[in-house]
């Protein structure tokens, strides 16, 4: 095994959990620094897919007693858990629809660096823009959301195909601007990322599964493992940060890594 390949995949596996559920764009930074690690044939991007198992897999240990206490109230047909549950899959649906027309289209021609530091960018502005504007969030819980506001986050995700944009950044922003407050927003987020990632993941797997070889299975453990931790601090973090702070920062950063990109590819610095 080359110990090479087993430290970009530990390096790649922290980046994935550090990144997945602030909004940074976890995919934009994957793409950007898998290519400065050589991640680029068909055998790594199978390899990016399965670490994102790894942060699917933190969130459900997270929220692990607000699932089982779902699960329960499903089995038990209780009116909360059912409204819930129900949103979820009402938030989910703009993300299936639109990424079933558009899948082939956004991984043949989006994924790439250039595209990622410009959506980095115009990302960042939007995060200051919903931050600098007057919002007067009228739900404070998630258990208060309808059908119709779970509706318009579903679509505010959906903006988030386009690599680079943010899946937790956009439904964040767009759940703050529909009337959630940081923190239900945040939530919400945190939740409908399990069905959505589950879904494209498997679907990313099954597209791919020709490429899936026994010898990988140390490189994919040590991203998985490393996504996995990573990405519970990643949400504790972001829980405890919100309490007190806006995401103002998270937009400076992205500006500037957008730019770094581009500078860099202009400047010849580096070859992307």
């Amino acid at each position: 095994m080359d110990y090479a390949q087993l430290i970009s995949a530990l390096i790649l596996g922290i980046v994935e959990g550090l990144t997945e559920f602030i909004p940074v764009s976890s995919t934009g930074h994957l793409i950007i620094i898998g290519d400065l690690l050589n991640f680029g044939d068909t055998r790594d991007k199978v390899f990016m897919i399965v670490i994102q198992l790894g942060a699917i897999f933190a969130v459900m240990w997270e929220f692990r007693v607000k699932l089982s206490t779902v699960l329960r109230g499903l089995v038990m047909r209780e009116p909360a858990a059912l409204r819930f549950t129900g949103n979820v899959l009402v938030a989910l649906l703009p993300a299936v629809g639109l990424g079933l027309l558009f899948y082939h289209g956004i991984k043949t021609y989006l994924f790439n660096p250039y595209t990622v530091a410009l959506a980095l960018i115009l990302g960042g502005l939007a995060i200051l823009w919903v931050e600098k504007k007057v919002l007067r969030p009228h739900i404070k819980s998630i258990e208060d959301l309808c059908w119709q506001d779970a509706l318009k986050v579903g679509f505010a995700q959906s903006v988030s195909m386009f690599p680079g944009v943010s899946r937790s950044g956009a439904t964040i922003m767009g759940g703050m601007i529909f009337g959630l407050d940081r923190r239900s927003a945040t939530e919400f987020s945190f939740f409908l990322a399990i069905p959505t990632m589950f879904g494209a993941t498997f679907l990313d797997l099954y597209k791919s599964w020709d490429f899936l070889v026994a010898a990988d299975l140390p490189i994919f453990v040590v991203g998985f493992v490393a996504a996995f931790f990573s990405a519970c601090l990643a949400i504790e973090g972001l829980l405890k940060f919100i309490s007190n702070h806006t995401f103002v920062g998270f937009a400076w950063y992205r500006i500037a890594f957008g730019v770094l990109v581009l500078g860099s590819a202009y400047s010849g610095l580096i070859q992307w």
